[in-house]
């Protein structure tokens, strides 16, 4: 079944925006403004024709201040538009034979625009084809909407804050399954391929991203055949689309052999932690009790191990030595929201991103379903992993 426009479309927004300007029309070329308006997402090659400015398939929606909206498409990209958008007016041509910004300029007269003030986005717009609308349309007003799409995408409706959560915690998803199979002398690309195809089999239809040892000097190098080792933290940084909307999620870990040390007041209760190695929950700071519901703490110090919910059994401590690792290698974070938006607030208390070096063994992560402690969407989290042969 289609969206309807206004589960994605703020469109008193985008109206006050094109008056604001004195706009009759808008053109959005660029990916991230033709899926918005369209309500659907291209996957593959076809999204891939939406980043290249001088493809040969490319397509174009126009939105006018009155009246419907259209879509200039060549017949390979039809059949999805007219199955999943809510758009329902498409002006076809065809890709390779037939230039689509000649196509484009024919549908704006068409449209009665010729004569009006019509937004583009320059940057998604080559110098070649705006030549074209110049001497095609002469008396056509061609103006900058970058900035203004900016504007009316950043207020997101609950339909598109459910698609970034989607994503976001799809890759929480990915990482507690996929960290716990390291093991010394796995490859980055092996770890990289798991996590990919967790997400593509669980519905994203594009994921995307880096990981790499703390060894592998080179950063945001691509995927390689560099070996992990026991001890290795392990940097990454993911975007996993839901309909074109990118949830990201950074974790970070470190992989080592774990060891139990006993314990009985803690097996009882993790009031009896330090203070500083207490489970933090959303919005309480360290100086607040938690108590585990649902699980178990095993352990002590640096070794706390936690057994939460629902959730597999997971070993999980807290590194020794993080807070000089975690200057070196932390991500940019997990975080809901595209990148041209805000991110949310973190799930953690004030100051534990902007000083790293408090995290030093203390900083002690709960992961749990959602039916118990939710403490995803952490920031730059850091955890220990088992590696055992």
């Amino acid at each position: 079944m289609k969206a309807a426009v206004k589960n994605f479309v703020q469109l008193e927004r985008l109206a006050q925006q094109m008056d604001a300007h004195g706009l009759d029309a808008i053109v959005a070329r660029a990916g991230i403004n033709f899926t918005y308006l369209a309500g659907f997402a291209y996957p593959g090659t076809l999204a891939r024709h939406l980043d290249l400015a001088d493809s040969p398939r490319g397509v174009y929606l126009v939105w006018p201040r009155t009246g419907e909206p259209r879509i200039v498409v060549n017949a390979i990209a039809e059949g999805l538009a007219r199955r999943d958008s809510f758009i329902e007016h498409f002006d076809v041509y065809e890709g390779y034979t037939e230039p689509p910004i000649e196509k484009l300029a024919t549908v704006i007269g068409a449209m009665g625009l010729a004569e009006s003030k019509v937004g583009f986005e320059i940057n998604f717009v080559s110098a070649a084809d705006w030549e074209t609308l110049r001497t095609r349309l002469p008396k056509m007003q061609m103006s900058n909407s970058t900035a203004l799409m900016d504007v009316v995408r950043a207020v997101k409706t609950p339909t598109e804050l459910a698609y970034l959560k989607r994503g976001a915690d799809m890759l929480d998803d990915a990482f507690l399954a996929c960290f716990p199979l390291v093991r010394p002398g796995m490859r980055e690309r092996d770890l990289h391929a798991a996590l990919v195809g967790y997400c593509l089999a669980h519905g994203s239809e594009f994921t995307h991203g880096i990981l790499n040892s703390e060894r592998n000097t080179i950063q945001y190098a691509g995927e390689s055949d560099f070996a992990f080792a026991a001890g290795d933290a392990i940097r990454t940084d993911y975007v996993a689309y839901m309909q074109g909307y990118a949830g990201h999620q950074s974790r970070c870990a470190v992989g080592r052999k774990a060891q139990r040390r006993a314990d009985p007041a803690i097996h009882r209760d993790p009031r009896h932690l330090p203070r500083r190695q207490r489970p933090v929950a959303a919005g309480q700071d360290r100086g607040r009790d938690l108590p585990v519901r649902g699980g178990k703490v095993r352990g002590r110090g640096n070794d706390v191990q936690v057994d939460a919910g629902r959730a597999q059994r997971r070993r999980l401590v807290a590194p020794a030595g993080a807070g000089d690792r975690a200057r070196q290698s932390a991500g940019a974070g997990g975080r809901h929201g595209d990148r041209h938006g805000a991110p949310c607030e973190p799930l953690a208390h004030p100051g534990h991103v902007r000083d790293p070096r408090r995290w030093s063994g203390t900083n002690l992560r709960q992961i749990s379903h959602r039916g118990d402690i939710h403490l995803r969407h952490i920031r730059a989290e850091w955890a220990t992993y088992s590696i055992e042969r």
